[in-house]
């Protein structure tokens, strides 16, 4: 092995940023390792907002984002510009995450190049290639492509060994998104200041007493649901703050218009149900502490919700992460309207039925993933 071995992270979306961003300064912080920082901005305001928070300079900045991207824009760019940073750079080895476009295209760019691909949260599945779209697809082949899977469960695993991956490639090691709560859980304790001023500026957007009053933490936007799952979705969500007028509901909505569209006209007005501008991950994080419960189609927060005891409703008719399911932690109520009241309310109203769930054991890791995949990469031959 060299003495410092070449590392390229690549990465372009807000969640990816924040999943690497512990990985990032494990790698950097390690002697063993020269670590470059390539970003695509495939989301520009969000990603830099998760940089910023976490302390995270890139080497080299891609900078796709256009208006009006679509999936062809958003590889074709990629994956030109991934050519010409592995032509500069040379890394020995490239890490990419997930499920996203960016994560694809850069995988596919590594092999064109030679360069080995080691895949962070590997082996998620739900085997439909159109849910979801087109996250499903975008890890399956970056699966095809990689030479260390870091996969976060055995479930995970045992994906990759129906595949036929070799057993000596995989690594379990947990989810990176359980790093980065816990780092960013100890710095804002650590900081009283930094607490003082996140609570600051939700109190600014929120009108009631988020720190001592309950409420329902809500986050949409997967592409499945754009249409009539989002106009269900919009109108359970008015439904159960007319029925449930002592809990507030806190809607942080993505910028999509598809998502906008049906969340500001069905749901502006509604006194309990609070619209706020997408947040940053200090803010979010400390909602997520304080919420009653999460409703959400989103990955991530399957995750770090029930490390925090909070049960997750998943408005999807599938998930890639089955394990919190198998252990109570959450339930799919799809993008439907009946099933996301009855889900809701059975929460809201039963005692039991909600410690049932928010006292079962979170299976996606404990916060040293980051190291199990820097011993991975150290002992490279």
């Amino acid at each position: 092995m060299n003495a410092r071995r070449k590392i390229l992270l690549v990465f372009g979306t807000r969640p990816e940023a924040i999943k690497m961003a512990p990985l990032c300064h494990a790698l950097r912080a390690a002697p063993d390792f020269e670590t470059l920082i390539c970003v695509t901005a495939q989301h520009r305001e969000m990603l830099d907002q998760v940089l910023n928070i976490f302390a995270i300079r890139p080497d080299i900045d891609l900078n796709i984002m256009r208006p009006g991207q679509d999936l062809f824009d958003v590889t074709t760019h990629v994956l030109l510009g991934m050519r010409d940073a592995l032509r500069e750079h040379s890394p020995e080895a490239m890490l990419v995450h997930g499920d996203t476009t960016t994560a694809m295209t850069a995988a596919i760019a590594g092999f064109y190049a030679g360069v080995p691909v080691g895949h962070v949260e590997a082996g998620l599945r739900t085997y439909d290639l159109r849910a979801p779209f087109p996250e499903e697809f975008n890890r399956q082949i970056v699966s095809k492509v990689t030479r260390w899977h870091f996969a976060p469960t055995e479930l995970n695993r045992s994906n990759l060994l129906a595949e036929k991956v070799d057993p000596a490639a995989i690594t379990i090691t947990g989810n990176t998104v359980i790093d980065a709560l816990f780092w960013m859980l100890d710095q804002i304790k650590a900081d009283p200041a930094r607490a003082a001023r996140i609570d600051g500026f939700l109190g600014e957007r929120l009108s009631f007493d988020w720190g001592n009053c309950p409420f329902v933490l809500i986050t949409g936007h997967r592409r499945e649901n754009f249409g009539d799952g989002f106009l269900q979705i919009c109108q359970a969500l008015k439904d159960l703050a007319r029925r449930h007028q002592d809990i507030h509901f806190v809607y942080p909505v993505h910028l999509n218009p598809n998502v906008q569209k049906p969340v500001n006209e069905i749901l502006a007005g509604q006194d309990n149900v609070h619209l706020l501008a997408p947040l940053d991950y200090e803010p979010f994080v400390r909602l997520l502490q304080h919420c009653r419960l999460v409703l959400t189609d989103s990955g991530g927060v399957q995750e770090e919700a029930p490390s925090l005891g909070k049960p997750v409703l998943v408005m999807r008719n599938v998930t890639e992460r089955p394990e919190a399911i198998a252990a109570g932690t959450v339930k799919l109520v799809g993008a439907d309207h009946d099933r996301i009241v009855t889900g809701v309310s059975e929460l809201l109203d039963s005692e039991a039925s909600y410690n049932a769930m928010a006292r079962a054991h979170n299976p996606y890791g404990d916060g040293q993933a980051c190291g199990r995949i820097c011993d991975v990469l150290r002992n490279l031959p």
